[in-house]
């Protein structure tokens, strides 16, 4: 058997050798010229970019909120305070768990209600994952010293301190103050998000919604070093926030309650005003509320309660309540009558107890049936005489009537510095034809002239107008905020004085007529507020009204005795005091409280004692 013997071909064997080397050469030079391009990336041209996503996961921007500004009466005394608080906050991006099982683990140390819930959730869905949301305010120390023991166990979940609004007085003043909440989805659309980071709650109503950019303050910023876990290991750098500015009422606390106080469980409201400045020295509306209840969330069963009320707490009456003035409008109209020459102060009218329009057969009642017999304008308004008034208001025409009371702020918005002002009514021909589509009837015309009909006025409206009245025509826009503190500075800013018109004055003896008729409304014999006027130790000038919350039939006579309370007259009183150089000017308004003279007067003298009897301020 013969072998084979192969023979080795080393010249192929050298060049497949060398082919083999040069592409694995030059694969392996690709290699590098690759990791070497990608170094030259990552450490030149995208050097800024991964420098800035490192310090991104080193370094964090907090923001700071301001401490919101206290709120003052006139005399000094805190309304409004910022109480040390802790709250629960989750950073949903720092949360490795389920949140719904983090959430049930927390309720365990803390407690969480269903309302916590629900809007921790609303605001997480809007809120970007890595800024913290909110879960539980106002939590005790007991609470939070639970979830310390247990912190390692919730990444992503701080206990912040901060500061909580407190109405250290309670349900006093509350329609004047209003109340913070925290922060909804209409807020949201309103403020500029940016400036309200790490801010939770927000002005409501009242002066703290009016004032809320005043009241807010500017936020700052923490940037801060954290390790891997989030934890912030120090502070960079700091931009302190700027508080808000501190707010000092025209309001005298000790005065609004004694006002409350007078009111007793009665509903209605009253307005107290300084006649030279607008200053508004007391606002009430009873029934009143705990603001305290809204600061870090009602629940619905409080806030049902609150809503679903008859007696409507939640209501402010001397800003939104409008009214039929009643008989409080006849010193205006009789003004009117004098200065556009319709009647003079010596001009009498008989009063059987009835009015008719001539050629009419239709009665329209005076309060009095047995009527006033002959009366001029002094003793007209004194005794509250209802046929006068109705003469003069058809002498002088539903449009002088509208064009001479809107001239005392009827109709319009006083302009006071807190929001949801009303403007009430003063109805006219161009007011009735706009919105009924009907012309204008001259009975319609009378019943204006004593304040029932389509005519409606607020507390405040009525307070207003008869400061300007005391003043001799002067109307200066009334305001509850008397000066502003800034954190830098001591000293305060006070607020100017505006003046709104000065009405035309035809004859300063016309004025002289009207209020010395009010002075005989309370200091004089036959006065329908006698009672209230005796024993005061200063001259003062008032009118009582009694103002029909539903209309009578014809030869109807009202009786309160066997009517329901809601159907009761309202009782409205207005004054102003000392008669010379006055100081101060009410309106009481107390719902389904009958006569104006046994009901709002005495109120109204309260108010006036109460202020006149401490040295001036």
């Amino acid at each position: 058997m013969v072998s084979r013997i192969t023979i080795k071909d080393y010249l192929f064997e050298n060049r497949l050798f060398m082919q083999r080397s040069i592409q694995a050469l030059i694969f392996a030079a690709l290699l590098v010229a690759i990791l070497i391009g990608r170094l030259v990336y990552l450490q030149v041209l995208a050097h800024e970019h991964y420098i800035t996503l490192s310090d991104d996961n080193r370094i964090k921007i907090l923001p700071e909120p301001p401490n919101r500004g206290l709120i003052f009466d006139r005399n000094g005394v805190i309304l409004a305070d910022n109480l040390p608080s802790y709250r629960l906050e989750i950073t949903p991006e720092q949360v490795h768990d389920n949140m719904d099982a983090v959430v049930d683990r927390l309720a365990k140390l803390v407690n969480i209600r269903d309302i916590d819930r629900k809007r921790f959730d609303r605001l997480r869905k809007r809120t970007p994952v890595f800024k913290p949301v909110p879960l539980r305010f106002h939590l005790s120390d007991e609470e939070v010293a639970r979830f310390a023991v247990d912190r390692h166990r919730f990444p992503g979940v701080e206990i912040v301190a901060g500061l909580s609004r407190h109405y250290p007085h309670g349900p006093l003043a509350s329609h004047v103050l209003g109340y913070v909440g925290r922060i909804d989805e209409r807020d949201l659309q309103r403020i500029d998000t940016s400036s309200y980071s790490g801010t939770t709650h927000i002005g409501k109503v009242g002066i703290e919604r009016t004032y809320e950019k005043r009241l807010h303050g500017t936020v700052g910023f923490r940037q801060v070093e954290t390790n891997a876990e989030g934890r912030v290991l120090r502070t960079l750098v700091r931009t302190p926030p700027v508080p808000g500015d501190n707010l000092y009422l025209t309001l005298d606390l000790e005065l609004q309650n004694v006002v409350e106080q007078a009111f007793g469980d009665r509903s209605g409201a009253a307005v107290a005003i300084n006649p030279d400045t607008g200053e508004i020295l007391a606002l009430v509306s009873k029934p009143t509320y705990d603001p305290n209840l809204f600061v870090n969330g009602i629940d619905t069963k409080t806030y049902a309660a609150l809503r679903d009320d008859k007696l409507q707490p939640l209501f402010n009456r001397a800003l939104r309540g409008q009214y039929p003035p009643g008989s409080t409008i006849k010193p205006f109209v009789g003004l009117g009558g004098l200065e556009q020459g319709i009647t003079t102060a010596h001009a009498h009218t008989f009063c059987p107890g009835y009015y008719q329009l001539p050629g009419k057969e239709r009665k329209y009642r005076d309060w009095k049936h047995s009527g006033h017999g002959t009366v001029d304008l002094t003793s007209a308004i004194a005794q509250s005489c209802d046929v006068y008034f109705y003469d003069l208001a058809l002498s002088m025409g539903i449009d002088r009537l509208y064009n001479f009371l809107s001239q005392f702020g009827f109709g319009t918005r006083t302009g006071i510095d807190i929001s949801g002002e009303l403007p009430g009514l003063m109805p006219s021909r161009q007011w009735k034809r706009a919105t009924r589509n009907q012309p204008w009837f001259p009975g319609e015309t009378l019943i204006t002239g004593i304040g029932q009909g389509f005519m409606l006025a607020t507390p405040l409206q009525l307070a207003s107008a008869t400061a300007t009245l005391s003043k001799y025509g002067h109307r200066v826009r009334p305001h509850i905020v008397a000066a502003t503190q800034s954190h830098d500075d001591p000293g305060l800013s006070p607020v100017k004085v505006e003046t709104v018109l000065d009405i035309p004055v035809e004859n300063r003896n016309d004025w002289d007529v009207i209020i010395h008729a009010m002075h005989e409304v309370v200091q004089g014999r036959h006065g329908t507020a006698r009672k209230a006027g005796r024993g005061a130790k200063y001259q003062f000038a008032g009118k009582t009204g009694t103002a029909q919350v539903f209309g009578l039939k014809k030869e109807e006579k009202y009786n309160a005795k066997k009517l329901a309370r809601k159907l009761h007259d309202h009782s409205l009183f207005i004054a102003f005091a000392p008669l010379k150089h006055p100081r101060i000017a009410v309106a009481v308004v107390v719902e389904h409280g009958g006569s104006g003279s046994a009901v709002a007067a005495p109120i109204a003298r309260t108010i006036l004692d109460q202020y006149l009897s401490r040295p001036r301020s």
